[in-house]
């Protein structure tokens, strides 16, 4: 029988060489820094703080805390219907079980920040040096618009624990200390460490990854988030997407009778990978079915409004009409009326229906359970703004039944009140050729310059280029491209690390 494990509430924090926050010493550095102006940063870190959830949570609390801080949004529900940074929510680069049962490293940390709409600056202890720290941390708290994350190990400041991370909240220039905001609160409190043995801590190894520790500098993107299109990054889809595109499409586009657009997008299509599409998903807003009828709030009407325009600008490109024509080529039996796509709509509009009434009940990690009862398509007045389309499904789980309604772009004027058969109704909606386009665009430009033909590569290259885009529509195109580049990097090095990524424009 295993030895039963005392509790415990707290510890007595060692100080020196820590000065507790709240100690008469600690509120008299708080003063002092906050006079300095080098306590900027930690008006918006404290609004938003938190106390680890799981104690090896300390990387994801740590990140959540600094993107509430900086108003990111998260583009997704937390639950009902707020858009929040929750530890649970940060699940794109490391599995949560995995990160409960083992902790997370430094580089999956600043690829969560990423995949989170963050722009990163991260630096291990061996490529930056003590004046470099303190500089960027000077930068940080004297502002509110970038914060710095710390990775370290707690025996330097005579802790108990291992590695940790943590938001460092302020500076004081006359003693040379940082201010660790804790989240790990249920042990230790926020507390004032010098500099010198902070970048100390940084320089000891993680055993997990043979690396040094370090810090990451987390700010705002100043490029719009995606409206339309996200790459899933919570699967394995990438892994046979990478080779695809590192691989088999070279050799691909290296092969012979490649003389036109039409014959390389039929080869391409033919031989892209069962995950192609899931890689690629559509941002979709669902919301809980109100009495008395659904309306839409100014804050919906224009995120439909952004969805809808990207959509119809990637059906106005070149590549579109070329990318559906081929499609349809090679599978005659599908086309816009068809029984295939009544099928898609109806299987998207009830995965994506019981995804939201999994949010909006709570449960953050799986839809599974969740059974999508009745599906259909009906329009609702939007406060004045014309009729939009929803889908309206009734979710049943575990013997409650909830309604959910989900927006879909591009909804048609002539669509009907509800009715089971989604065929009579032609809805535009993101499909797999507006997915297969958009990913043509999104690929690096480099990879078309093994196309053999000179004409041929001329011609291509000009159908994907994103010179002549829209401006909604080519943000939406980097973003994507962004995303598939920093995804591509961290699978491949398992460990993102800023000075060996080039620019992936």
């Amino acid at each position: 029988m295993a030895a039963a494990v005392a509790s415990l509430y707290r510890r007595v924090l060692p100080s020196p060489p820590a000065v507790d926050f709240a100690s008469p010493e600690g509120k008299r550095l708080f003063a002092e820094a906050l006079a300095a102006g080098t306590m900027e940063g930690f008006f918006p870190l404290v609004s938003c703080f938190q106390t680890q959830s799981e104690p090896a949570f300390c990387g994801l609390a740590s990140l959540a805390v600094v993107l509430n801080a900086l108003s990111i949004d998260p583009g997704r529900r937390w639950k009902g219907p707020w858009r929040w940074f929750d530890e649970s929510m940060l699940d794109c680069c490391e599995p949560l079980d995995k990160v409960k049962a083992e902790g997370i490293t430094f580089g999956k940390v600043a690829c969560l920040a990423r995949c989170s709409g963050a722009n990163v600056q991260s630096f291990r202890a061996n490529r930056a040096t003590i004046d470099d720290l303190r500089r960027h941390l000077v930068r940080c708290v004297s502002s509110q618009d970038c914060h710095l994350i710390a990775s370290y190990h707690r025996q330097a400041f005579k802790q108990t624990g291992t590695g940790h991370f943590s938001p460092v909240g302020g500076y004081h220039a006359g003693q040379d200390m940082a201010l660790i905001l804790d989240v790990a609160r249920f042990k230790y409190p926020p507390h004032w460490v010098p500099l010198q043995l902070l970048w100390e801590a940084m320089n000891m190894t993680d055993d997990s990854t043979g690396l040094l520790r370090g810090f990451m500098l987390i700010s705002r993107k100043t490029a719009a988030p995606s409206s339309l299109y996200t790459v899933s990054c919570r699967d394995e889809n990438w892994k046979s997407m990478a080779k695809y595109c590192a691989e088999d499409l070279p050799n691909l586009l290296k092969g012979e009778n490649l003389d036109n657009v039409q014959t390389l997008l039929s080869r391409l299509i033919e031989s892209l990978p069962a995950e192609a599409e899931a890689l690629i998903k559509w941002v979709v807003e669902v919301r809980r079915k109100e009495e008395g009828g659904p309306s839409l709030s100014k804050e919906e009407k224009e995120r439909l409004f952004l969805k809808e325009n990207v959509l119809q600008q990637v059906r106005d490109t070149r590549l579109f009409a070329i990318v559906h024509d081929q499609q349809n080529a090679n599978n005659p039996c599908c086309n816009c009326s068809s029984s295939s796509e009544e099928d898609s709509l109806t299987r998207i509009a009830a995965a994506v229906c019981c995804q939201g009434a999994a949010m909006l009940s709570g449960n953050l990690v799986s839809r599974h359970g969740f059974c999508c009862k009745e599906t259909c398509l009906k329009c609702i007045q939007a406060n004045g703004d014309g009729l939009k389309t929803v889908i309206s499904a009734s979710v049943v789980s575990e013997g409650n039944e909830q309604g959910v309604d989900m927006l879909l772009p591009m909804s048609s004027p002539s669509a009907s009140s509800c009715n089971s058969n989604l065929k009579n109704n032609i809805v535009k909606y993101p499909s797999s050729a507006d997915v297969l386009t958009v990913l043509l665009l999104a690929l690096h430009p480099s990879t078309w310059l093994g196309i053999k033909d000179e004409k041929l590569k001329a011609e291509f290259q000009t159908l994907v280029s994103t010179d002549n885009l829209p401006d909604d529509l080519k943000h939406e195109i980097m973003h994507l491209r962004r995303q598939l580049y920093y995804l591509k990097a961290c699978k491949e090095k398992e460990e993102c690390e800023d000075a060996d990524l080039p620019s992936p424009k």
